[in-house]
């Protein structure tokens, strides 16, 4: 039976894998596992150790905190709230897709989002 914790762990894994562009096949190889394994952490069926998940923060470019971002407690509503809708596939893709415009062009697709928002 899975813990909500280790579901979301590795939820988390899954969200930053899809962020950086990585396949569970490339993540797995640069941890040195099986990309199987990697399909158990990402759903929650198997717990990542200590020392697997610094080695897959590692990998992915954040600190072992980002894995435990969002089980601060029940009264966190609102965050949590706001981190699911991240968590959607086509924001998760608006994102990357944000991020590979070069720094210097960012701000004018910033600023219309920001006028169609508040037109809405």
């Amino acid at each position: 039976m899975k813990h909500p914790v280790d579901a979301h762990v590795g939820k988390r894994i899954r969200h930053r894998r899809w962020m950086v562009g990585m396949t569970q096949q490339q993540l797995a190889d640069c941890v040195g596992i099986k990309f199987q394994q990697i399909q158990k952490y990402e759903t929650g069926m198997n717990r990542v150790s200590a020392s697997r998940l610094w080695d897959i923060a590692e990998a992915l470019g954040v600190s072992i905190s980002f894995f435990f971002e969002g089980l601060e407690g029940a009264g966190d509503q609102a965050r949590q709230a706001e981190g699911d809708r991240i968590t959607d596939k086509e924001a998760l893709e608006l994102v990357r897709s944000y991020y590979a415009i070069p720094e210097a062009q960012r701000r004018r697709p910033f600023d219309l989002a920001r006028v169609l928002s508040e037109a809405a």
